[in-house]
């Protein structure tokens, strides 16, 4: 017996679970962060994620023109301020203010430290597809941090962390 599915709208249908990520990014000693839906492994040797960000939010120019960010994957504590950054824009004040940061080791960026992952990425490239929503930035990882707490043999166990 063949499963009859019914027709979904395009337009409002994308793969789910999405992850839920924050990217931080830094431009002339500015910092700023938001919520990114879109963002996915790109490739596993060299290491690499895709992130996809609307061109009119504030961090878009930021991580175009300097060619780097951080993915920083927050636990459900994290919750409050996971949507406050997804909701306020850096244009109206500075969302970094009062949440820990560090200074990535490789590139210059901030790190969410009250996140138990953080990627720190160089931009390798990246693609607007024609009449798209988003443009996909491809960063090759360049450090992985990650709460010792998560790590088994230098290997992030992701299933002891109560993703968001």
């Amino acid at each position: 017996m063949i499963n009859i599915k019914k027709e979904a709208i395009i337009d409002k249908s994308r793969i789910e679970p999405k992850p839920n990520v924050l990217v931080s990014c830094r431009k002339d000693g500015e910092d700023n962060a938001l919520a990114v839906g879109f963002a996915s492994n790109a490739s596993l040797e060299p290491a690499m994620v895709m992130i996809g960000i609307v061109p009119s939010r504030y961090s878009y120019s930021m991580i175009k023109e300097t060619g780097k960010f951080a993915v920083n994957i927050p636990a459900k504590n994290f919750a409050e301020t996971f949507k406050y950054l997804g909701t306020v824009s850096r244009r109206d004040e500075d969302k970094l203010a009062n949440i820990k940061t560090v200074t990535g080791d490789i590139v210059d960026v901030p790190l969410l430290t009250d996140c138990p992952v953080n990627f720190e990425c160089t931009v390798v490239d990246s693609l607007k597809p024609e009449n798209g929503t988003h443009e996909l930035f491809i960063g090759k990882v360049e450090k992985v941090h990650c709460d010792e707490e998560f790590l088994e043999d230098g290997e992030i166990n992701w299933s002891k962390i109560d993703l968001l």
